[in-house]
């Protein structure tokens, strides 16, 4: 299956207006689903243009001479807008419609949530003692609460925006100064609303300090060390032309797989592995994707010991070590929870559990709800004995010998406890959720609140760098191998830092290594646009954003790629880095990349990930991409047209 991409930014016109006969909410919605996957179906016949084409779809649209009422013609109306409705999902036949020629819109600030009997105006009528939000209303056709997941997108040069609601709609204004004031209340509300204060002035500093209040203002800040990296990797001399227009996502190999499957753990050398509901699958690593070998190990086959919790509980969790030997699986306790009171270690050549490791400080059982590698390329190491753990208020490091440096006697009858050797138990509630790590070991970690916070090799106890975030949980991190670049994963968005700074000295510095202060850039957001979010599902999130895998110095990360329910998106890295990229212009906020590539498959996406970037074939810029669905494992490989 290739890649395809959303027929979202098409003309607006008003042709289909008088013929156009409303339906339901729902059945718009039902509608578009199907004819979203009937197009699917057809797309070797009829496929849509692909996300790299979307600067011409973007240069389309600055081209029209779209037509707008005269104020003459405008009645005194409040909030006056134009209403358009978004028909055909994803197929060749899709189209904008006119919903209402005019109509006005509102926020209105209520505590209930599915309510219908808001007021028509802009105003509080919250009921006292209770929570509330504020929603926008327009017409009698559209209530939604003002949050990120409406995925409101701007449209600067033609007063518009878009946004989901049960369906995607466009909104068009009269004058800049309508368009404007939309904006400006779309923002106040939307803070009210994620952090529960208004948005003053005082709040932003108290939420955001003094050193990042930037990034509310990105127009104020310095962007400069955005474009500096972006020309020291066109320069490089090892740098290769990522994804672009002349280059297809070609489907190499697809493996069934032996059992439903959990997770990937992708090796650099010989092999890779599937962890699933019954097993660990050994598939072969190629320079066009990985492939079965067969071989699985079973975790109800004897290859565990007796009473080991792996016969009942499926790894979320699978960590490649010593040179990618051996493997530490995590499973969940009970109760839905990610915490985890310990490890069993694999040896992946006898095809056996050769033990179980147990969670536990000064005596004490803990949990811990991750583990990663001590560094990006750690797992290569044949030597490695140690790796980091986090759990929601602690950062350590665990070492499987013992404090006189020697492995521990896995003869052993009684389960082996795991050193504490590094590490800080916090006492407040820093909340905790997920880690990564640099090609020198620095950490990056991501909070239930937003924040991500940088540590350096030297200490877990605080952070040299904590961004403040934008208020939605980080649910996944990942960092480059040099440290520079940081990617957060939230529900809906993912933001991308930049973690240079120049200091005091005039020197350039990450955020790893010294305090930055105010010397910050903002972030970037990456998003889909409305039209995919709402194909992708209600209750389809981003999940897992990586970046593509090196682990040498002087190599850059290329691509971005993240799942979506049934899709797997794909980022240039170097465009989204471009300041002057095309999808930058008439924006509002902080400066959003909506140009990717999808590969759609047919059932929930597991994980997607790019192979170690050796396997990257010579007239390839990426190595493969690896999607896994429950059931399937495919490769992906980036080629140029023919």
């Amino acid at each position: 299956m290739g890649a395809n991409h959303s027929r979202e930014d098409l003309e607006l016109s008003d042709s289909d207006a008088e013929n156009y006969e409303e339906q339901s909410d729902q059945e718009e919605a039902e509608e578009e689903e199907e004819n979203y996957h009937d197009a699917k179906d057809r797309s070797s016949e009829r496929r849509p243009q692909t996300p790299s084409s979307l600067d011409q779809v973007e240069a389309k649209l600055k081209a029209l001479q779209l037509k707008y009422p005269s104020s003459d013609q405008n009645p005194n109306l409040k909030n006056a807008v134009k209403l358009y409705l978004h028909i055909g999902g994803n197929t060749p036949i899709a189209k904008w419609v006119v919903s209402e020629k005019l109509t006005s819109y509102s926020f209105v600030k209520t505590s209930r949530i599915d309510g219908d009997n808001d007021e028509d105006e802009d105003g509080d009528d919250d009921e006292e003692g209770g929570d509330s939000w504020w929603f926008l209303k327009v017409s009698s056709k559209i209530r939604v609460k003002v949050s990120t997941e409406a995925q409101l997108k701007t449209f600067g040069d033609q007063r518009r925006v878009d946004f989901v609601s049960k369906g995607v709609w466009a909104m068009k204004f009269y004058s800049d100064e309508d368009y404007k004031g939309f904006v400006a209340k779309f923002q106040e509300c939307l803070f009210e609303n994620t952090y529960g204060v208004e948005a003053t002035e005082e709040n932003k500093v108290k939420l955001y300090g003094k050193d990042f209040i930037g990034w509310l203002k990105p127009e104020t800040l310095d962007d400069s060390m955005w474009e500096d990296a972006d020309d020291a990797f066109s320069k490089s001399p090892s740098s290769e032309t990522p994804v672009r227009a002349s280059h297809d996502l070609r489907e190499e190999f697809e493996e069934v797989a032996n059992g439903g499957i959990q997770s990937l753990a992708l090796g650099a050398l010989d092999n890779s592995f599937l962890v699933g509901d019954s097993g660990i699958q050994v598939v072969k690593n190629f320079a066009h994707g990985i492939q079965g070998k067969g071989v699985c190990v079973n975790f109800d086959g004897g290859d565990y010991r007796s009473g080991s919790s792996m016969a009942h509980s499926t790894p979320r969790k699978a960590l490649l070590m010593k040179a990618e030997t051996n493997m530490l699986l995590m499973s969940p306790m009970n109760g839905g929870k990610p915490h985890s009171k310990g490890l069993h270690q694999l040896d992946i050549e006898t095809g056996r559990i050769v033990t179980e490791w147990k969670f536990e400080k000064d005596g004490t059982d803990i949990t811990m709800r991750d583990v990663t590698n001590e560094s990006k390329g750690a797992q290569l190491d044949p030597s490695g004995s140690t790796f980091l753990g986090l759990d929601d208020n602690r950062l350590c490091r665990w070492d499987m010998r013992d404090r006189k440096g020697m492995v521990q006697n896995l003869a052993n009858a009684s389960t082996p406890v795991l050193n504490w050797t590094q590490g800080h138990q916090f006492s407040r509630g820093t909340n905790f959720q997920c880690f990564a790590t640099t090609g020198d070991g620095s950490i990056v970690v991501g909070s239930l609140d937003g924040k991500i916070r940088l540590y350096s090799i030297n200490s877990m106890r605080q952070a040299k760098t904590a961004f403040p975030g934008l208020g939605s949980p980080i649910t996944h991190v990942d960092v480059t191998f040099d440290g520079k670049w940081i990617l957060g994963t939230t529900d809906t968005y993912l933001i991308l830092i930049c973690t240079l700074f120049t200091d005091k000295d005039g020197k350039t510095k990450n955020g790893f290594s010294g305090r930055m202060g105010n010397r910050i850039s903002a972030p970037r957001l990456l998003k889909l646009n409305p039209l995919d979010s709402h194909l992708a599902g209600v209750n389809n999130k981003f999940r897992n954003a990586q970046f593509s895998w090196v682990t040498e110095n002087g190599k850059q990360e290329r691509h971005l790629v993240a799942t979506v329910g049934k899709f797997s998106v794909i980022w240039n890295f170097l465009q989204v880095k471009n300041s002057s990229h095309e999808c930058y212009r008439n924006q509002d906020g902080l400066k959003s990349c909506y140009c990717y590539k999808i590969v759609l498959k047919d059932d929930s996406i597991v994980d997607s990930r790019f192979m170690h970037e050796k396997f990257a074939v010579t007239d390839s810029p990426e190595a493969p991409l690896v999607i896994a669905t429950p059931m399937k494992v495919s490769s992906f490989s980036i080629s140029s047209r023919r």
